[in-house]
């Protein structure tokens, strides 16, 4: 939904930093005309994706992990 210009010019700093912050860029209306904010360049993809801690134990464990080899002749 379009904010006004009104609304714009008293959390102008709020707003470019949402769009530089989310890449999600914010349409203003005035006068029955429409004119958008966005990010130059957008952001990569990937970099909306939240930080998760998902490795139980400790990390270096998985450094030297060996799995089993891949045989497809046996049978399960």
């Amino acid at each position: 939904m379009p904010m006004s210009l009104t609304s714009l010019r008293a959390q102008l700093f709020k707003v470019v930093d949402r769009v530089i912050a989310t890449g999600v860029p914010v349409e203003i209306e005035r006068n029955g005309h429409k004119v958008k904010i966005v990010l130059d360049e957008q952001p990569h993809r990937l970099a909306k994706l939240k930080k998760r801690d998902c490795i139980k134990g400790d990390p270096e464990d998985l450094v030297d992990l060996h799995v089993g080899e891949w045989d497809e002749g046996r049978q399960v």
